[in-house]
């Protein structure tokens, strides 16, 4: 059996950039990173991070139902917001049996159960939310989108780590092959700016460690590379099948050719060294999208700007694309949105995909020496692409991948 062809019809985001996906893609494309003291984190081992600045969430999402949302919640709904009105469609007039949701988070609600553990610790039960679980379990976000948007069809959650907004965007796309769904909006969010977590991620030797100016610190595949800088933000895409929208007279925005996935099944953070299981998802997803390697003109490689992490990226970068192919890596100016981070580098891939521009590898001059990788640095590449590869490699061994092409 044929699958399907399923077309990117509308994209939402919210990020460190920006308040929308032209935002985003302007400051991404900037090339400089978003890093900064947080004020909040103050007395943390990290107390920096990319955060979602100059915006009221609470005010943004609007009605009665804010108070119940935590803040993962509120950037995915506006994420989503923006999504279904770029593709045009509208939940009054759509048939929400026939809507999917599936939008992934690594940590859920973090900021509400700090903030729920201290109430309870320094005043006790009654000062606590009866909206406490609402504020932090991992599904809202899908609850919330398919309430608002009266979407009845099928409605997940998937948590795979930093590779859950790919693992949610494969998930949605086999959905709509599948014939369960129509539309499917999807993608992944995080908000984990919080002293426990940021201490945590200091502790464990993943984080930069403060040293001058934040903005220097996240730089992917650089030689004097040393941790990951916290971001947040969500996006969700909206998906159809190809032939039902260009039905409707919508417009595609880039189609997900292909999806692989893998479990290196070696330790909770580190990469399997070999890179072996990760380059079989890229593989598995080059065989979906029925594509050889040398046909990909661009990888957006997930790039934490960890040590062994990056290593064993850019090994597997240069095995299976000897013809280097332009590469880069959005953490540098994003910083690493944990759960969001494949939905959101999905986004910036269909971006390219449309545009013709790889953005720029923020505090890159080159590559460290021992990868023999094509990093795109300083200045964004005008680079007709067809065909893409965006990486997403999360804690767990998870490993996700998918093929995008141009429309």
């Amino acid at each position: 059996m044929t699958r399907p062809a399923i077309a990117v019809t509308g994209l939402g985001m919210i990020t460190p950039a920006g308040h929308d996906t032209a935002a985003t893609w302007e400051g991404v494309c900037a090339g400089r990173s978003l890093a900064r003291t947080v004020p909040e984190l103050r007395g943390s081992t990290v107390d920096f991070a990319c955060t979602v600045d100059g915006i009221d969430l609470d005010d943004a999402v609007g009605g009665r139902s804010a108070f119940r949302m935590g803040r993962y919640v509120k950037l995915a709904l506006l994420a989503a917001r923006e999504a279904v009105a770029d593709a045009g469609l509208s939940p009054a007039t759509w048939d929400g049996t026939r809507v999917a949701v599936v939008v992934g988070t690594s940590s859920g609600g973090a900021v509400g159960l700090a903030d729920q553990a201290v109430r309870l610790d320094r005043r006790g039960p009654e000062a606590t939310s009866p909206h406490a679980v609402l504020l932090t379990i991992p599904n809202m976000p899908a609850a919330e989108i398919a309430i608002e948007m009266r979407a009845t069809g099928p409605s997940m959650a998937p948590c795979t780590a930093c590779s859950s907004g790919v693992t949610a965007l494969s998930v949605a796309r086999d959905l709509l092959a599948a014939g369960q769904c129509d539309i499917a909006v999807a993608g992944a969010t995080e908000a984990i700016v919080v002293p426990v977590v940021m201490t945590g991620f200091g502790r464990s030797g993943a984080a930069a460690r403060a040293d001058g100016d934040p903005a220097l610190l996240s730089r992917p595949f650089a030689a004097d590379r040393a941790g990951l800088v916290m971001g947040e933000g969500a996006a969700i895409m909206v998906l159809e099948r190809e032939a039902d929208a260009r039905s409707r007279g919508a417009r595609p925005r880039a189609l997900i050719a292909g999806a692989g996935a893998t479990t290196d099944a070696h330790h909770p953070t580190s990469p399997h060294p070999s890179g072996a299981i990760a380059e079989a998802a890229v593989r598995a997803a080059l065989r979906d999208a029925g594509w050889q390697a040398a046909d990909v003109e661009h990888v957006n490689a997930h790039g934490t700007s960890t040590p062994l992490n990056d290593a064993t990226e850019a090994a597997l970068i240069s095995r299976v694309y000897p013809h280097g192919p332009p590469v880069t890596a959005p953490k540098g100016v994003l910083g690493h949105c944990m759960g969001a981070a494949g939905a959101i580098e999905a986004g910036l891939t269909v971006l390219t995909l449309q545009h013709g521009v790889v953005p720029p590898i923020a505090n890159l001059d080159a590559p460290a020496p021992e990868f023999d990788i094509n990093c795109v640095t300083k200045l964004p590449l005008t680079h007709s692409v067809e065909r893409a590869i965006s990486h997403s490699f999360g804690f767990g061994g998870h490993n996700a991948v998918l093929a995008l092409r141009r429309a």
